[in-house]
């Protein structure tokens, strides 16, 4: 197998799986069937338990502001080629345990299972799984600038990730956002919890509340 035979295969999304957000702050982006992700993984390396399975290694309660919690499920998953196991693949999914909404808090029991689906999506990312997708959406999450074909010019994606970075360090946070012990989100100005501030600064770049990473994906 070569380097890239498995990333061709499962790059492609089809329009079946997919749908387009149609407003709020993820308006024009895609969201994935996580079925197809299952499916997928099943196409390719066969049955769950026979051809690949994942470990739920932990899950965890975490406290945001404003009385929220959200869910954490570290899981790491192994597929099999010929006759190899991989290493584990890691992936960190999250979901709204309990969110402040217009009339008042509410408590999601289903928290653990989306966060698991949202583990599953990460780590498959890592294979390739949904990659035309994920490529445009970071193309364009970063600049309004015509979106790059993903073949013939991966290096301008780098550039328009650069120059991102560059605006961030141009236009530094608001003030209000600054002192508070555990970092605040930039884009609520919530107070956001030390184990939610690094995995939003490891999968984002940024410090973002639970909520806001969501609005993010």
């Amino acid at each position: 197998m070569s380097n890239l035979q498995l990333w061709e295969q499962v790059r492609a999304v089809p329009q079946t799986a997919t749908k387009n957000i149609g407003g709020g702050r993820l308006k024009g982006m895609t969201d994935i069937n996580p079925m197809w992700r299952i499916k997928t993984l099943t196409e390719q390396f066969g049955p769950c338990g026979f051809g690949w399975y994942y470990e739920i290694v932990e899950k965890r309660i975490e406290q945001g502001g404003n009385n929220e919690q959200a869910a954490f499920v570290d899981i790491k998953l192994y597929v099999k080629i010929g006759n190899e196991w991989s290493k584990g693949i890691e992936g960190t999914g999250g979901s709204s345990f309990v969110a402040k909404e217009k009339a008042g808090l509410y408590t999601n029991d289903e928290c653990f299972k989306m966060a698991l689906t949202d583990a599953i999506s990460v780590a498959c990312k890592a294979l390739g799984f949904g990659a035309d997708i994920y490529w445009s959406k970071d193309n364009t999450k970063y600049n309004d600038q015509k979106k790059d074909n993903y073949n013939s010019q991966p290096p301008q994606h780098q550039n328009n990730y650069n120059n991102y970075q560059q605006q961030q360090q141009q236009n530094p946070p608001r003030q209000q956002n600054q002192g508070m012990p555990n970092g605040a989100c930039s884009d609520c100005g919530a107070d956001v919890a030390e184990k939610v501030k690094n995995y939003s600064l490891d999968k984002y770049g940024k410090v973002l509340c639970y909520n806001c990473q969501q609005n993010h994906r």
